[in-house]
This record gives C-alpha cells, sequence and structure tokens, in this order.
C-alpha cells in the first residue's frame, strides 16, 4: 500500500548563526570573551552596584543637589570643549596636512603628547603657568575657563587625528575645479571639503566629547574642586567613595556613563547620514 510522504518541514533561516570572515568561530569567540572580561563585566558590576538601594535609591543619589550639579558643570564644560576642539582641531589638522613650515614633524608629533603625557601632569603644568601666582598674570586656577583649557589640552588630538587622514585622501583636483569655475575659498570649502570632513569631524568631536565628560586628571587641581562651580563629576565621585558612599558613586558613574553612550550613539548616526548623503551626491 502507498501512502503519501509526509510534507517536509521548512527549514528555519539560520543565515544569521553563519560565521563568516578569515578569523574563524576560534577568533571571534575569543575577541567576545575578552570585550566581556574588559567591558561588559565592569559595566554590569558598577550597574548593579548603583541600584543596591532600588529605583529610588538611585534616583535619588542622581538628582542629589551636589550630583546634579556636578553633572551639570561637566555637560556643560565639555560640550564647550568639544565645539572648540571641533574648530580648531580641524584647523591644527588642515595646517598639518595643507601646508610646509619649518619644525612642522615636530608640531605633528606634539599633537600626540597628550596620549603619552599623565593628565596629573597637564594639570601641574597649567596650574604653574594659569595659577595663583602665574608667570603671565593669567589667573585660571578654580575656574570653569581653566576647566576648559585643561579639557582642551587632552581632548584636542582626538579631532585631529580624526580628520587629518580624512584630509590627506580627499580629492584635491576637485577643489582646484570650483576655483577654476570662481567658486571663492569659502564656498569651495563649505560646498566640497566640509561634506567631506563632516562625518570625521563629528567622529572626533563626540569622543572629545566623551574623554572630558570623564575627565579626572587634568582638572584636579587648575580645577579646584569647588562644589557647585568647578566641581566635575569625576570629582563628585571621588568624594563619594572616600566617605564611603559607593552607590551615589556608581549611581553617577552610570549617569555619565549613559550621557557618553547617548551622545557617541548620536554622532555616530550623524556621521553615517551624513556619509551616506555625501555617496548619493556623488
Amino acid at each position: 500500500m502507498i501512502t503519501a510522504a509526509a510534507p517536509a518541514k521548512p527549514r528555519r533561516d539560520l543565515s544569521w548563526l553563519r560565521v563568516t570572515g578569515s578569523i574563524g568561530p576560534l577568533g571571534i569567540g575569543t575577541a567576545v570573551l575578552w570585550l566581556s572580561i574588559i567591558v561588559v563585566l565592569p559595566l554590569a558590576a558598577l550597574t548593579v552596584t548603583s541600584f543596591e538601594d532600588g529605583w529610588a535609591g538611585f534616583w535619588d543619589a542622581v538628582t542629589a543637589p551636589a550630583a546634579l550639579d556636578s553633572l551639570r558643570i561637566t555637560v556643560f564644560v565639555s560640550v564647550i570643549v568639544a565645539v572648540l576642539n571641533v574648530v580648531m582641531g580641524t584647523l591644527v589638522a588642515w595646517v598639518l596636512v595643507r601646508d610646509d613650515f619649518p619644525g612642522k614633524g615636530v608640531v605633528n608629533a606634539l599633537i600626540d603628547l597628550p596620549f603619552a603625557l599623565p593628565t596629573i601632569v597637564a594639570s601641574i603644568v597649567l596650574l604653574s603657568l594659569y595659577g595663583p601666582e602665574s608667570p603671565v598674570d593669567i589667573h585660571l586656577n578654580a575656574t570653569q575657563p581653566g576647566l576648559v583649557v585643561a579639557l582642551a589640552f587632552v581632548t584636542l588630538p582626538f579631532v585631529v587625528r580624526a580628520v587629518q587622514p580624512v584630509l590627506i585622501e580627499a580629492d584635491r583636483e576637485v577643489e582646484q575645479a570650483a576655483l577654476s569655475l570662481g567658486a571663492s575659498n569659502w564656498t569651495t570649502f563649505r560646498r566640497i571639503v566640509l561634506p567631506t570632513l563632516a562625518p570625521a569631524v563629528l567622529s572626533g568631536g563626540g569622543l572629545a566629547f566623551a574623554r572630558a565628560i570623564g575627565e579626572y586628571g587634568s582638572v584636579v587641581l587648575i580645577g579646584g574642586n569647588i562644589p557647585r562651580e568647578t566641581e566635575m563629576a569625576s570629582q563628585y565621585i571621588q568624594k563619594q567613595i572616600e566617605i564611603d558612599r559607593q552607590v551615589n558613586a556608581a549611581a553617577v558613574s552610570v549617569a555619565l556613563l549613559a550621557i557618553s553612550f547617548a551622545s557617541l550613539l548620536l554622532l555616530r548616526l550623524l556621521a553615517e547620514r551624513s556619509s551616506r548623503r555625501e555617496a548619493a551626491s556623488r
């Protein structure tokens, strides 16, 4: 007796599980494990600590007047520093790529100095230069402009090194063609150069902002750590640890983490949108 064959079961689409590339599953697993140990687990532990007293305890810690003031000062100063370095960092990158002058190699090397120099050294230098006994008669210690100067020093390389490679690879023939057709230098920069640089500028500015948000060493001396005036969130966190308020410190740390992540995510989306728009216009 012949029976009808049972209908074949549809296969589930498991294409998202396939591993492609040259490194293989072992390499991917090693990378994921390393990132988990170095990044995910510490962040998870920090988040768990911040909620030890429940949501109400977390909210009370973050919205305490001193905590809010430190967060406000941190975000305000970091935004100013990011905007300042977006402008000046792009200018420095332009000079290093498009101009030749004696000592250019030395200047190019000095850009990376904040990466290697301990930030506390930067704070000591700035305090010696702009402190109470300033040799140039400029006194910025215990002021928000002093915080801006300190953070601008440590975050400048992020913008310069993000913009520099894009400027090197930029097609200068298009700029020359625009100039030959009568476009001014400003119009050429705004219509041709700036759209190309925009993703790199946004990326560098976002990294500068994120670094400034969590900076401690460069502001610890020049800032003065005056509550509700020059106290950065990182200094407030240290104070909470010193008085054994671990939950409060963890809560403000999570708030800083959320601000940094949101800003980087937003800037990344804007950079990708700018890149797609530039590709579509070609």
